[in-house]
């Protein structure tokens, strides 16, 4: 090879080595920006792996900008770590190809079921779970891909083919686009965000789920109690008709006596068919929830009567707006926005495009090199309405924040009034009403077998006992309502289709 070729040659690696290096950021850069970006000769954060467990409490997720500080830290990860993270998240949210078989799923029901057993069943069955969890693989795989280099192109060459009766130049040559302006970074960084959004609404599913399993239990808990109540209630009717036709026969009562004692017990039978459906439709409600719709109907094991503290309104907001997985999605939204705002004012950068190749000369028997260097040229096309259309989205995206902490007080509002209400009940049903109906009915009875009250006065009594009953269990159900939503940061359809899945 003569000495021109050779120094082609190294002047073609010598360009490609230069065209390599990595490219400062330019002057122009938003202050903002860069500090959330990625900086020149950096590794790109990675997505925050997710955790598996999930807890109604306050610790249970960090606070807006812990997270949002640690996301966009750009020293905390390596690119090793990147392809290690994608394994561990198709590890930890694997995607079941099809629901279990109905039979392995009920088969194994022994005895009253606990709330935890149902949260278990309903953590593996959910189908939301399952789907926000392929959401979450979706993410990874669109981070994976925003970092992957472009192809190398090749091929074959010739010229000059029949000149002089020979067969020209004859080669091959290698071309690779260099992405310069740390463009895939910035790619991945918006990435990134968007795989901890994923996450974020992963979590947030999680609360939906696990906190209409537990309004749910204790609604259906509330129905077998009352179930309970009613049949109690219809013995006790049914032995008043007995006793009042003995007493009529006997010439101790009037026919009043006994028609009042067939329409209370009459009452008694519509209240327990009543609450027979009702327990019957909370039973299919949880059932559904759970995952497991066709599960028969099992015995509930829980404690029913809770413990009532007072809240401070101020904390459980607090709490609320820090801890929020709905909020701290958003938050993720802004900065993939404000990312891919960055990636859209890098796109004018022209990108080079790199060839070199080698040929035969057949006429002078001399090998011979070729490099090209060339870009385009962002005269016309300036990416002027990608980067228009990524201002916008970021300004949608903060206010899209600024809404979400706006609603979570609405909706948090009537919640609190429903606790406030639904505690004042209760204590006023467990420490005044109910003792007093107890008393009251326990001395109309000794008295009716004295002689000293009429039935009618028994019949009343036992009405408003049970009736008072019935009122505390209504007011326990909606005690634990209102407390399961404040635990859940006010997430409870757990049926409702995960935020992020495709159309």
């Amino acid at each position: 090879m003569r000495p021109f070729c050779r120094y082609g040659l190294v002047a073609a690696v010598g360009m490609a080595s230069f065209l390599l290096r990595p490219v400062s950021t330019p002057a122009e850069e938003p202050a903002a920006v860069a500090r959330e970006g990625p900086s020149a000769g950096q590794p790109i954060c990675h997505p925050v792996k997710p955790t598996q467990t999930t807890t109604l409490s306050s610790t249970s997720t960090p606070a807006p900008r812990a997270i949002a500080s640690r996301a966009t830290d750009p020293h905390h990860q390596t690119r090793h770590a990147v392809a290690e993270r994608a394994q561990a998240s198709r590890a930890a949210y694997s995607v079941p190809a099809a629901p279990p078989a109905a039979a392995s799923r009920t088969d194994e029901l022994k005895g009253p079921l606990t709330l935890g057993d149902l949260e278990t069943m309903a953590l593996e069955n959910n189908p939301t779970l399952a789907q926000a969890q392929a959401a979450v693989q979706a993410a990874y795989g669109q981070y994976v891909q925003a970092g992957l280099y472009p192809n190398p192109s090749g091929g074959y060459t010739a010229s000059e083919i029949g000149n002089d009766g020979r067969s020209g130049q004859q080669g091959a040559f290698l071309g690779q686009e260099i992405v310069v302006a740390r463009k895939l970074q910035w790619s991945q960084h918006a990435a990134a965000h968007e795989v901890e959004r994923a996450e974020q609404l992963l979590e947030a599913q999680r609360y939906r789920v696990l906190t209409a399993v537990r309004i749910n239990f204790y609604e259906a808990l509330t129905a077998q109690r009352t179930v309970k109540l009613a049949e109690e209630l219809a013995k006790i009717s049914e032995e008043a008709v007995e006793a009042a036709k003995a007493m009529l026969q006997a010439q101790q009562a009037a026919r009043p006596d006994l028609l009042q004692a067939r329409i209370e017990a009459n009452r008694a039978r519509i209240l327990l068919a009543a609450a027979q459906a009702q327990q019957k439709a909370a039973w299919q409600r949880l059932t559904a929830v759970v995952g497991v719709p066709d599960m028969p109907p099992t015995p509930l094991a829980g404690e029913l009567i809770p413990e009532i503290q007072e809240l401070d309104v101020g904390q459980v907001r607090e709490r609320l707006l820090a801890a929020s997985p709905e909020l701290q999605a958003a938050e993720r939204s802004v900065l993939r926005a404000r990312a891919a705002l960055e990636r859209a004012r890098r796109e004018p950068i022209p990108n080079l495009q790199t060839q070199a190749g080698i040929a035969y000369d057949a006429a002078s028997e001399y090998s011979i090199a070729s490099v090209q260097v060339g870009v385009s040229l962002p005269i016309f096309d300036r990416n002027q309405g990608n980067i228009q259309s990524a201002e916008a989205e970021l300004v949608a995206a903060q206010w899209e924040v600024e809404r979400i902490r706006l609603d979570l007080q609405n909706r948090l509002a009537p919640v609190l009034q429903a606790y406030a209400t639904a505690s004042a009940q209760v204590r006023r049903y467990s420490e005044q009403i109910l003792p007093d109906a107890k008393e009251t009915l326990h001395l109309i009875t000794e008295g009716y077998r004295q002689g000293e009250f009429g039935y009618l006065n028994l019949l009343t009594a036992q009405r408003t006992y049970f009736e008072a009953n019935l009122a505390y269990l209504q007011a326990l159900r909606d005690w634990w309502t209102a407390r399961l939503q404040i635990d859940g940061f006010l997430l409870s359809d757990g049926l409702a289709r995960p935020e992020g899945l495709p159309n």
